[in-house]
């Protein structure tokens, strides 16, 4: 059975080698767009459907809007001539909700929704979160803890024999053994423990359509191994496919040690009490560790049938240093113009990754983002509000990606570092449609931006270049010579922007890499002059280079500098405003010292913080294994490489949490503990310069600190 089209799209180029058309030429109209897609068999039969081809099972209620994953995929399926049926937000408890749209003809599409279901649950203390902002009136609780897991196994039971692709943010960084923060240890691959049969990892678009259109064809699930942005399992080699151990391209032990100390076992136990013994060798063979020192030069000939083998499941739970040097080369596989295929050893089995999604061209972008959606959420929540889709349903994507590389940030890795484009034409016809779609608009745009505020456009000055660097950043320790930086597209944007009819202000909530943004002064004078609504928000995460070098972020004078500017354009521009500086408390590489000298720097310019959060070690992150491992897998690991300073243990985490709000009394006890045993005592009392009173001051603890008279705004709200 063929799909049935519904509208007529065109295949565009592509840009990093060979990559499918996002929708075939096959799509052809032969019915409208659906208002919303179907969440009850009462809807499906009213539409005239008897069964779905693909079902979405999310948990995020249903906002047919193109913010929200979901309904991105829903549409583009059936843009690419699918019936999609949506589940958002089922009793996970019972098999019977997810028998509502009965069986689907090709698969469920299987996500946790737009965040990780243990991020939303969860803050970063462990405390359990008792709201929602993807339910209706931001109820918690609709969702399971390892939702993506729990919905696949509820899938199985549903219908044993249909296929299950796991998608979304969630499946994207669990896709390989990880570091759960959660449960305090490494957890194998979510592949392995939801016994899906795909995982779709970053952009999912052109993947899911190969996907959704190969099974209609007759293909089976277990012959879509050649998807680029696909992960799956198998204990069968690929034909054609050179392996080459992970050791060969970063050396993580001290060459003198006489074992490698890899793993491709199925008898090792996960939780380890004990060093590792002597093990076969991950590429096979008990083989000394300098054996396997070759060069990179000896295995670039055929990138593209390479295959890494990375340590084993068993091997990176036991051992953190593997873990680090694991995520390393991760991320040196992230670049799509070079990456090469990944595996790992899960018990007898393999998961294997292979390479990142190749980009979406600009009219591709725009092509998903002009599905017809309906841009606000499915009539059955009623007036219920959802809190996520009030914050961005006057909002626009115009990009996707970030080049920036900050190593607690999960943006990179799901998204990729190359900078996705839509066209001037598609982001003002979608300012037109918010205006004349969406109920209750103003006349303002709440936002024109995407994961970075500033990067729309800008990209290597050239290809060969970008499709060969393995960088992690493009800005860091600087910004990299062979970056565009010019922002005078997305002036021209922004000034294009302002003049459609009906609209009375475009603002930028998106947060600027400023960075960047220094480098273009007459960027920063159109931002401020035009597109602050009195406050805006940047991310400079913290002051000391301690710290920073590990998140790799810009020197604090960056900041400085991007101040001057944005208070003489203020002030030219006849307007009172201000920065709202982030700062991120117990970030891996971060002592006492450096929270004390954040907070020192916060009350000399007269900040104070009422909101703060300490950092949450993220699934794959980079900042995550250094939290884990201990040490910096920025540069090679080894034994003996350079060790990190981990802020670990609630009672550390608070402290530093504590140094942010140096004003609140509550705090002032155990700060004055701190500095005492510092060695820091002259900043108690009530003298200019101290940080806290001193105990028996005229200051009680149920009083609060003058403010300071350098800021006036009240209070600021951290990460």
């Amino acid at each position: 059975m063929s799909p049935i089209g519904s509208n007529p799209v065109k295949p565009f180029p592509f840009g990093l080698g060979s990559a499918p058309p996002l929708l075939g030429a096959e799509a052809v109209i032969t019915r409208p767009a659906v208002p919303f897609l179907p969440m009850t068999s009462t809807e499906k039969h009213q539409l005239g459907w008897e069964e779905c081809d693909i079902i979405i099972v999310t948990g995020d209620a249903y906002v047919d809007h193109p913010s929200f994953g979901m309904a991105v995929i829903g549409r583009l399926l059936e843009a690419s001539g699918f019936r999609v049926g949506i589940l958002a937000q089922p009793d996970w408890t019972q098999v019977a909700p997810f028998r509502e749209l009965g069986r689907p003809r090709l698969f469920f599409g299987v996500t946790a929704g737009n965040m990780d279901s243990m991020v939303n649950r969860y803050t970063s203390d462990h405390r359990l979160r008792h709201d929602d902002a993807y339910s209706p009136d931001g109820v918690g609780g609709k969702r399971p803890d390892r939702a993506a897991i729990v919905y696949a196994q509820r899938c199985r039971e549903a219908f044993r024999d249909v296929p299950i692709v796991l998608g979304g943010i969630e499946a994207s960084l669990r896709r390989i053994a990880h570091y759960d923060y959660w449960s305090e240890k490494v957890r194998r691959s979510v592949l392995v423990d939801s016994k899906a049969d795909l995982l779709v990892y970053g952009n999912a678009e052109r993947a899911i359509v190969q996907i959704a259109n190969r099974l209609a064809a007759g293909q089976p699930v277990s012959s879509l191994r050649d998807i680029r942005g696909t992960a799956y399992v198998s204990n069968i080699p690929r034909e054609g496919f050179e392996e080459v151990d992970s050791t060969s391209i970063d050396t993580p032990q001290e060459l003198a040690l006489p074992v490698n100390p890899y793993v491709d076992t199925t008898t090792l136990q996960t939780e380890c009490s004990a060093s590792l013994p002597s093990v076969t060798g991950a590429a096979g063979g008990d083989v000394a560790l300098g054996a396997l020192a070759l060069t990179r030069k000896t295995r670039r000939s055929n990138w593209q049938k390479t295959v890494i083998r990375m340590p084993s499941y068993e091997a990176v739970a036991c051992d953190p240093v593997l873990y680090a040097h694991a995520s390393r080369i991760l991320h040196m596989e992230s670049n799509p113009g070079n990456a090469r295929a990944l595996v790992q050893r899960h018990g007898d089995r393999d998961v294997w990754l292979n390479p990142p999604p190749i980009p979406l061209t600009t009219p591709e972008m725009d092509t998903v983002y002009e599905l017809p959606y309906a841009r606000k959420p499915h009539p059955a929540y009623g007036a219920a509000k959802i809190p996520a889709y009030d914050m961005i349903r006057f909002s626009i994507t115009i990009q996707r990606g970030c080049f920036g590389g900050c190593t607690f940030c999960s943006i990179t890795e799901h998204e990729g570092r190359i900078i996705q484009n839509r066209s001037e034409t598609s982001i003002l016809k979608e300012i037109e449609t918010v205006r004349d779609k969406v109920p209750g608009f103003t006349g303002v745009i709440s936002d024109l931006g995407g994961p970075t505020a500033n990067m729309y456009r800008l990209a290597c000055r050239s290809p060969e270049i970008e499709a060969a660097c393995r960088k992690p950043s493009c800005v860091y320790p600087g910004v990299c010579p062979n970056l565009n930086t010019d922002h005078s597209a997305l002036v021209q944007l922004y000034r294009k922007a302002r003049k459609v009819p009906g609209v009375k202000k475009i603002l930028i909530a998106s947060g600027v890499r400023y960075d960047l943004a220094i480098r273009d002064p007459d960027y920063v004078k159109e931002l401020v002059s035009h597109h602050v609504g009195g406050r805006l928000k940047i991310a400079p995460e913290h002051v000391s280079e301690g710290p920073l070098s590990k998140m790799m972020k810009p020197p604090i004078t960056n900041y400085d500098r991007f101040k001057e500017l944005f208070e003489k354009y203020s002030r030219e521009a006849g307007k009172k405003q201000h920065l709202i500086p982030y700062f991120i408390a117990a970030h891996p590489g971060t002592t006492d010292a450096d929270m004390l000298e954040l907070a020192l720097w916060l009350k000399r310019n007269g900040f104070e913080a009422d909101q703060v959060q300490t950092y949450l070690p993220s699934p794959m992150a980079t900042a995550t294994a250094m939290y884990h491992s201990g040490k910096n897998p920025l540069a090679k690991v080894t034994r003996t490489s350079e060790d990190v300073e981990i802020p670990r243990g609630l009672k550390v985490r608070r402290l530093h949490k504590a140094f942010l709000r140096y004003h609140d009394p509550k705090n002032w006890p155990i700060l004055r503990q701190t500095l005492q045993r510092m060695g820091r005592s002259d900043l108690i009392g009530d003298r200019e310069g101290c940080l806290v009173p001193a105990e028996h001051s005229g200051r009680s603890i149920g009083s609060r600190p003058k403010r300071s008279t350098t800021n006036r705004f009240k209070t600021q709200h951290i990460r």
